[in-house]
């Protein structure tokens, strides 16, 4: 029933049936959701809503998969996945306004091209701007709130309003969206103007230190766990003997010990009970206890 409510009003060719969550997780893992939906407007996003809401059937807003995990028995709802159906640019001045679908990587890189400053962090986080607003993404000293102008969402109440930044409670990987249960639409973002080489010479060394740093050849969900006051995770994680310990297919990396990797052939099970490892062991030694950066679909 809710697959024909969906395809009625959204159409056919955006709503699939049975898609293995696997396929659109950077963990590479998961089993399938009952229907997934890929809405091109936030008319069609609020419809998918309200039609979930009225059969009672659970749904899970998806951006680009990289800071979750889908479980190995999947999911019993509908996924409704913000992509590339929804990912427009605009320009106005030193702003980039960008729907929630768009990469922040594509982000960093309009903004090179349009010789804008403030965005070459964003350049190797592979989340969207979606998933980037609800957790304050950042990388290499730079977040989100220092570059946000205003965000636009989807209430839980099905009315679209627009917030200033500084009424987003952003703090270190959270949001007042995180919170209040809305669909992050659109954020625009007030850039400076600066020289292109210099931006392009920073994004360059950026991405050379990731390269260097973090286990890119491998699934994650980047970076696992959240920065403990007073800590770096992936330092305790290796000073407690962790790096490159296994549970399964699911590997504390030996490049780096804040990342947990698919080595190969990994369930969700193997990574979430690796996380737990992680996380006793490390508190049973130094008494600080790591809360998991990652969400679990469920």
């Amino acid at each position: 029933m809710i697959y024909e409510k969906l395809t009625e009003h959204i159409g056919k060719d955006k709503v699939l049936k049975d898609v293995p969550l696997k396929e659109h997780i950077s963990f590479k893992v998961g089993g399938p959701c009952k229907c997934m939906v890929f809405p091109s407007s936030a008319e069609e996003i609020s419809k998918a809503v309200e039609i979930c809401r009225s059969e009672k059937v659970p749904y899970y807003v998806l951006g680009n998969g990289t800071n979750v995990i889908a479980l190995d028995e999947g999911y019993k709802g509908v996924i409704i996945k913000i992509g590339k159906n929804f990912g427009n640019i605009a320009r106005e001045g030193n702003c980039l306004k960008a729907q929630s679908g768009v990469l922040l990587s594509n982000l960093s890189k309009k903004a090179y091209e349009y010789s804008l400053t403030g965005l070459e962090f964003a350049g190797g986080i592979p989340g969207s701007v979606g998933g980037g607003i609800m957790m304050n993404a950042g990388a290499y000293g730079g977040e989100l709130k220092n570059v946000v102008r205003s965000v636009t969402a989807l209430s839980c109440e099905g009315e679209v309003y627009t917030m200033a930044a500084d009424e987003c409670e952003f703090e270190y990987r959270n949001s007042v969206f995180q919170k209040n249960g809305s669909i992050v639409l659109e954020a625009e973002f007030e850039l400076a103007e600066g020289d292109q080489d210099d931006i392009l010479a920073v994004m360059q060394d950026l991405a050379k230190k990731r390269t260097e740093k973090q286990p890119l050849n491998y699934p994650s969900a980047g970076s696992t766990f959240k920065r403990p006051e007073g800590h770096f995770a992936g330092k305790l994680i290796q000073d407690s003997g962790l790096k490159g310990i296994c549970i399964g297919g699911a590997q504390v990396s030996e490049l780096h010990a804040g990342f947990v990797i698919n080595k190969g052939g990994a369930s969700a099970s193997d990574i979430l009970e690796l996380i737990e490892l992680v996380k006793n062991t490390v508190y049973d030694k130094y008494d600080v206890m790591l809360h998991p950066e990652v969400r679990v679909i469920e």
